[in-house]
């Protein structure tokens, strides 16, 4: 299975207890890479991204996407 990158966003009811959070998101299998407290964000990979949304506190699980620019001596498409 492969590993996803993840954004984790944290409800308002939570924000203090961020950390606490965090280690839940742990504990579902997900590699935690940076908890932004200020900004109520925790990021990382997971295998099993649906099993994040049962974690107490977390508002949404987003994928972050990639972006392919190609490479810099290409033509504009």
């Amino acid at each position: 299975m492969d590993w996803t990158k993840v954004s984790v966003t944290v409800d308002d009811e939570h924000l203090d207890t961020i950390d606490e959070v965090a280690e839940a998101l742990r504990e579902r299998g997900m590699q935690v890479d940076q908890v932004l407290t200020s900004v109520g964000i925790v990021t990382g990979s997971a295998q099993d991204v649906a099993a994040l949304n049962s974690v107490p506190g977390v508002a949404s699980v987003d994928l972050e996407e990639g972006i392919d620019i190609g490479p810099p001596d290409q033509e504009i498409q």
